[in-house]
């Protein structure tokens, strides 16, 4: 597999601009999800990869190659769009042999009944191979759609929301097998989504993306715990961080103007009295839903809380974030 490096990569279509000078390096063998909402430039960076657009500034590295003039084909990498992008009268055994097939490739066919065999028991799709793409379920095209990827061993896999179209169970079992695959293939992977759940599950680096910038890039934890900015707070983290006026509770440092509060940071029981509004009982923990001071909090407590709309809770902060203005970090 192979490092990725973007160096000043700026793209604009028309007055829009796509990418602002984003910097970033994809290490050998990680996981990276990129993580913004719809407009950010997640699905701009990967087609910068892949060759599919070209940036109007800086390089893209593969390798320690310069990407510069190379087509997607020339450039080593397998791409898995959020559809399923399948030949319906194909056989799933003929679109998973399809890129092994390639002029470029020229696998023998030995190995690529070997190597679809392999992926196809992995995805958990080998009694499908002799079915047509067009006589699977959704979630079994999506994997079929994967397993094409996967065939190629390419330098790096890139993947646009490839899970975001299938139901919950499917997601949350793909989540695990796409992990396990990248992990014991030591495989590179930079992976699109605006779901956090799958960005902090899977990957082993968050980009975090805001209209084309990269705001900030580290490993999941290090960015649900050291956001530099209220926005990259609120990338990662359910329930959703809670931002506050800075005085709310008194004791706001000098230049803040608004505090971040996760429910690890509200003490209950001491401080100041808010209201139950709503209880929310998930199972493995409860949501509650407070007004303190006219501002809406939403925090966790125990999952057998007795705690009704209408009880009085106290509550403190404990560790907070502090944001300025402009929505950065206040140390």
């Amino acid at each position: 597999m192979a490092e990725v490096s973007l160096s000043g990569i700026s793209k604009s279509f028309g007055e829009d601009v796509a990418l602002d000078n984003v910097t970033m390096t994809v290490p050998d063998g990680s996981f990276v999800v990129l993580l913004g909402p719809t407009g950010a430039g997640k699905t701009t960076t990967l087609r910068m990869v892949s060759g599919l657009d070209k940036p109007d500034a800086g390089n893209v590295m593969i390798g320690g190659r310069d990407m510069a003039g190379l087509t997607p084909a020339q450039r080593d990498v397998a791409m898995v769009f959020q559809q399923y992008s399948l030949y319906p009268h194909l056989t799933v055994r003929q679109n998973l042999e399809f890129p092994l097939k390639s002029p470029i490739l020229q696998t023998p066919q030995a190995e690529i009944i070997k190597k679809v065999g392999e992926v196809a028991e992995v995805l958990q799709i080998s009694h499908k191979l002799d079915n047509k793409a067009t006589a699977l379920s959704g979630g079994e095209m999506q994997r079929v759609s994967i397993g094409r990827a996967l065939v190629r061993q390419p330098s790096v896999y890139l993947m646009d929301e490839p899970l975001s179209s299938l139901d919950a169970k499917l997601r949350s079992d793909l989540r695990v097998e796409l992990k396990g695959i990248q992990a014991n293939s030591g495989a590179t992977l930079l992976y699109v989504t605006h779901d956090q759940i799958e960005a902090m599950t899977m990957a082993t680096h968050v980009g975090v993306l805001d209209q084309g910038r990269l705001v900030q890039f580290g490993t999941p934890r290090e960015i649900y715990e050291n956001p530099v900015s209220v926005y990259a707070a609120s990338r990662l983290g359910q329930p959703r961080i809670n931002v506050l006026p800075a005085d709310v509770f008194g004791g706001a440092p000098k230049g803040a103007q608004s505090i971040g509060l996760r429910p690890e940071h509200i003490v209950q029981g001491e401080g100041e009295d808010s209201m139950v509004t709503r209880v929310e009982r998930l199972g493995d923990q409860t949501r509650l839903h407070l007004v303190f001071k006219d501002h809406e909090i939403v925090t966790v407590t125990d999952a057998h809380t007795n705690l009704n709309g209408g009880d009085i809770v106290r509550i403190r902060p404990n560790n907070p974030y502090y944001f300025d203005a402009s929505g950065a970090r206040v140390a």
